[in-house]
């Protein structure tokens, strides 16, 4: 019997006992470290050409600079953060595809990364990069060099939605990059892009189970928007292009975190972070601000019910950790009817794990 539903705060600290028959479990997403990281981006610096979808100065709130701007800019940073006693961080390099700047400036950027390792305020350093942009010797020589981790911008394994963002590159390369990233003893970190042109949500099921194949430390999820200034405008002006639709996107997503999180490999990102007026130059596509909220929300409602529905007799009560109230009850509450429909009244309290009753 549906009950309606009610979310329940139990009054004081204590956790409530465990009724016969309940089964507890842990939130689904793995355990990970939340690091500090101190982002430093580099707006088409290095890259071979544009890809349909890109704008980077729009989609990372930094304008264009040179090289030597921006490692200036950093040093400042940097500086001001020892100064001031600062936690300390990882540097990630962003934007731009780091591993084919010009030499001598990867090594440039990571010795000064170094010398702030070695006062401890640096702990970590990752970039991102593409496939085709690394190979065994430099990933062997970055290493050297005192980098931790590579995220590679796959976008997608599909090699027809490849060839229509015109990345230059095929499976292939992205699966042989995976592999070398790992042979050089780097972290690594694979980003997908769902939504490209020719990219439908069955394929974004089999890029996760493509990218979990090689053992990355962490995904990250950028469905697909258009922007102004891109080539993927025109071709949405044109009517070529139809993006993913907000309804379709978050069950993807969900099913998309659930094998990440099943994998025991962590989504530290969904979506383009909101910089500054980004959402001025979003022209269509699946944009929302609270995106990962969605996802993260429908992906636990999708893990209760499989865990309500194996149970017998079905379970009237979920208790909720506290810290978790929001990704149950979803944005804006919108979860609600979904776990009355499950029978089910969600209680939060100050507990470790969920319990079903």
């Amino acid at each position: 019997m549906n009950v309606p539903f009610r979310a329940i705060r139990h009054p004081g600290n204590a956790k409530s006992p465990a009724p016969p028959g309940a089964r507890a479990f842990p939130h689904p997403e793995p355990p990970r470290q939340r690091a500090r990281i101190l982002p430093v981006f580099f707006p088409f610096q290095g890259c071979p050409g544009r890809c349909v979808y890109c704008a980077q100065p729009a989609a990372t709130g930094t304008a264009p600079a040179s090289l030597a701007e921006h490692l200036r800019a950093l040093e400042a940073r940097l500086e001001l953060a020892a100064r001031q006693g600062a936690a300390p961080l990882e540097l990630g390099f962003y934007g731009g595809t780091f591993t084919a700047l010009p030499e001598p400036w990867p090594g440039r950027f990571l010795a000064l990364a170094a010398r702030y390792r070695a006062s401890g305020l640096v702990t970590r350093v990752r970039c991102s990069t593409r496939p085709d942009a690394v190979s065994p010797a430099l990933l062997d020589r970055l290493a050297a060099q005192e980098l931790d981790m590579i995220e590679l911008g796959v976008q997608t394994f599909h090699a027809p939605a490849l060839a229509a963002a015109r990345r230059g590159y095929g499976p292939e390369a992205a699966h042989a990059a995976c592999q070398a990233v790992r042979r050089a003893g780097l972290a690594l970190g694979v980003q997908l892009l769902p939504g490209l042109p020719g990219h439908a949500p069955g394929h974004l099921d089999a890029d996760v189970r493509a990218a979990l194949e090689h053992g990355p430390e962490a995904v990250r999820l950028y469905p697909c928007v258009v922007l102004r200034g891109t080539a993927l405008a025109d071709a949405l002006a044109r009517g070529e292009y139809a993006p993913w639709t907000l309804e379709a996107t978050v069950p993807a997503l969900a099913d998309a975190l659930l094998a990440c999180w099943g994998a025991g490999v962590p989504v530290i990102r969904i979506g383009l972070a909101p910089e500054q007026d980004l959402a001025a130059h979003i022209l269509a596509g699946p944009w929302h601000p609270a995106l990962g909220q969605l996802a993260r929300s429908l992906a636990l409602l999708r893990h209760v019910r499989a865990r309500a529905r194996a149970m017998d007799p079905p379970p009237t009560r979920l208790l909720a950790p506290d810290r978790w109230r929001s990704d149950v009850l979803g944005h804006r509450g919108a979860l609600g009817p979904h776990y009355a429909a499950l029978g089910l009244a969600p209680a939060f309290e100050a507990r470790a794990d969920f319990l079903l009753a």
